[in-house]
């Protein structure tokens, strides 16, 4: 059970609201908009499986500001249907990051467009950004999305898109069709718990295009990290490290 659902509402405003310990997740905001979330504080310990902080979904003009979120899942997840959404001043960790996804599970499905993530801070989690697609087909994408001035403190993977996703092995080697595009990384900086601080995997069946890097400045114990892509094309200006594999 979630500890706050809101479903199919308009202009709602949740603020200095703290949840703890939900045994799923701690907030879905469904169907709905103009929803904001103020200076919530979420916590659940980081080993405890499903506890996303805030998911949404189907949701236009969600914003989610001064916020402080630690749990054993994604800190914000998004998912198909959502669009116009900000995410500003957030801090996360322990927790799975913020994530745009899981995208692709179905062969019809919504995309996600039109986010901006800015001014946040990634303590010790598993991932900073991401955008994960199940790896088969879907009609599904995320476009024009931008993630700017983060910072990361020991994140295993600060920049991550996944788009073969398959956490019940029934789509392997499928290809997703989940469309990634216009996705921008500016003003990143931090530090990287595992070697490949920039890990673009995407589909051959629908390649990232429009990724764009953007003074990103990320290491790994105190040396120059490394950037990884698949299928995935776009540019790099500014000062960008690791160097830029687009």
């Amino acid at each position: 059970m979630q500890t706050l659902s809101i479903s199919n509402s308009q202009n709602v405003v949740v603020s200095r609201l703290t949840s703890l310990n939900s045994h799923m997740f701690h907030m879905v905001i469904n169907f709905c908009h103009n929803v904001k979330l103020q200076g919530v504080r979420i916590s659940a310990p980081g080993n405890s499986p499903n506890t996303d902080g805030i998911h949404v979904q189907f949701s236009t003009a969600v914003s989610i500001v001064s916020s402080k979120i630690a749990t054993g899942d994604d800190c914000v997840s998004i998912g198909p249907g959502t669009a116009n959404m900000l995410v500003d001043k957030v801090t996360c960790g322990p927790g799975h990051g913020i994530s745009i996804g899981s995208l692709g599970k179905d062969v019809n499905e919504q995309g996600v467009q039109n986010v901006t993530v800015r001014s946040t801070t990634f303590v010790g989690t598993t991932n900073g950004f991401r955008i994960k697609a199940w790896g088969k087909p879907s009609n599904g994408f995320a476009r024009n999305i931008l993630f700017q001035h983060a910072t990361m403190y020991n994140v295993q993977n600060p920049i991550f898109i996944d788009q073969r996703y398959c956490p019940d092995r029934n789509c392997a080697d499928q290809g997703s069709g989940v469309r990634v595009s216009d996705v921008t990384y500016q003003n990143i900086r931090g530090t990287s718990a595992t070697q490949v601080a920039v890990n673009f995997d995407c589909s051959n069946r629908s390649p990232c295009r429009g990724i764009r890097l953007n003074n990103v400045r990320l290491t790994y114990r105190n040396r120059a990290a490394v950037a990884s892509c698949r299928n995935a094309g776009g540019t790099a200006y500014g000062f960008v490290q690791p160097r830029s594999c687009l």
